[in-house]
């Protein structure tokens, strides 16, 4: 008896084994794909990179080369505790403020004060044609947070790379 619970316990203790041994491996197709996806991230990647250089240098065109020329969704929709406290200062304070990257743009040149935007928790999904980003961020200006939330960023691979379509982020300023 002793025997055939070891010869048991030998037989559980090899399956796992077995069932890997039996795992097909990824095809070259599968493989190649997921190469190619990651280097999509990358490109993604890189121009979070330069939209963030662009801002810190002040630098409007940089920053709208970024963009599809004809793109203008840049919706920015306050969370509903920076809502009441709009609306609290001011009944017409609207929850959802439209605007464009050529208006952020021209903050970003003409402004004196020192941006510094964080990006963090970044996902990337992209088919290597169209891509979501989404992360949270912290827009820092003159070194204080003067702004935090999540930020959605809807991208297209055009003929001469990625650009930005648009942007919507939640808005939590300092209270």
């Amino acid at each position: 008896m002793l025997k055939l619970n070891n010869l048991v316990l030998c037989a559980l203790a090899l399956l796992p084994i077995g069932l890997i041994a039996q795992a097909p491996a990824p095809s070259a197709a599968q493989a190649q794909t997921a190469n190619g996806h990651r280097a999509e991230e990358t490109a993604i990647e890189q121009v979070m990179k330069q939209y963030r250089a662009a801002i810190l240098a002040h630098d409007g065109t940089t920053l709208s080369g970024l963009f599809l020329p004809d793109a203008n969704l840049w919706l920015n929709v306050l969370t509903d505790s920076a809502y009441a406290r709009a609306q609290a200062k001011s009944g017409t304070a609207q929850k959802v403020r439209i605007s464009s990257y050529r208006d952020f743009a021209k903050l970003v040149s003409t402004t004196p004060k020192s941006f510094d935007p964080e990006h963090s928790n970044v996902v990337i999904h992209t088919d290597g044609t169209i891509a979501a980003v989404y992360f949270d961020f912290v827009f820092n200006v003159d070194g204080k947070a003067n702004n935090r939330g999540s930020e959605t960023w809807q991208l297209v691979k055009a003929a001469d790379g990625w650009r930005i379509a648009s942007i919507i982020y939640s808005s939590e300023p300092p209270v």
